[in-house]
């Protein structure tokens, strides 16, 4: 089993929800990019997701198109993104995910970037803007070198679509909550909701959901029909306002943390997840 399907696993017979966080790689700098990686592993993360910083993340609200624009000043790349998860990975065995618009990877090298991505400790890659129609090749290399890809879905994918992803995605679906740009929200839609029952009548892969999600309370919602919460535009907000601060690794650890709900939340949600995933 890779290690997205253990955490999966482990979680599912625990009976409590998957805690995702996001950040950006460089931001606000590498050196404190891999202290958060450990720090988010120290606080409960599940698994993380590491952005790759593009100059044009049409995927993303202000809080993460700033994030980039801090990494890009500080002149951070895909390689640099690597060895710091490389170098993090010698502390954490928490899986990662690399999140990352295509044109990266491509500029990169496809072969290449599995290579050395395998070889860093990275677990599975999800690209923003690559459809499933023109992701065999991609999907391909990454099967060779024992690669998650990873894909999103929103409230506006078809049907057929679905059905493709299903058939192409491993280790979880990624579902959008709402349509639009990532960035937090005062409240849940039922979108997500109802999206996530979809994705089971195709796929038994595990499913996180995220875009908008940013208190506690959103966190046990989540969790109430799907198996995982992704956390990015708040912590990376977070982030941002502690750039400068010596505390900021710490105080992003102490912000994680009162994302978790009461672990007796958990209850409830094994009880009402498994009637959501029976639907």
């Amino acid at each position: 089993m890779s290690r997205i399907e253990d955490t999966f696993a482990e979680l599912k017979r625990s009976g409590r929800g998957g805690f995702i966080p996001f950040i950006t790689a460089g931001d606000p700098d590498l050196a404190t990019s891999e202290l958060l990686l450990i720090e988010l592993a120290a606080a409960g993360a599940d698994i993380i997701e590491l952005g790759v910083p593009f100059s044009d993340p049409v995927a993303d609200g202000e809080v993460i198109q700033r994030a980039s624009e801090r990494a890009l000043r500080n002149g951070v790349t895909l390689r640099d993104a690597l060895a710091c998860v490389a170098r993090a990975r010698e502390r954490i065995d928490v899986p990662v995910v690399l999140f990352s618009y295509f044109n990266p990877l491509l500029q990169f090298g496809q072969r290449r970037l599995v290579s050395e991505a395998k070889q860093a400790g990275i677990d599975a890659v999800l690209v923003t803007d690559l459809i499933p129609e023109e992701a065999q090749s991609w999907t391909g290399v990454l099967y060779q070198h024992k690669l998650d890809p990873i894909f999103l879905v929103a409230p506006t994918t078809s049907d057929k679509r679905l059905a493709r992803i299903a058939q192409q995605v491993r280790g979880f679906i990624y579902a959008v909550s709402r349509a639009g740009v990532t960035g937090a929200r005062d409240e849940m839609t039922r979108d997500a909701e109802t999206l996530v029952r979809r994705v089971r009548s195709v796929s038994d892969l595990p499913v996180a959901v995220g875009f908008g999600i940013s208190t506690a309370e959103q966190v046990r919602e989540v969790w109430r029909f799907a198996d995982a919460a992704v956390v990015g535009s708040a912590i990376v907000r977070e982030i941002e306002k502690l750039v400068g601060s010596p505390n900021l690794v710490n105080r992003i650890g102490e912000f994680v943390q009162s994302l978790l709900p009461p672990k007796q939340s958990t209850i409830e949600r094994t009880t009402i997840g498994r009637s959501t995933s029976n639907a």
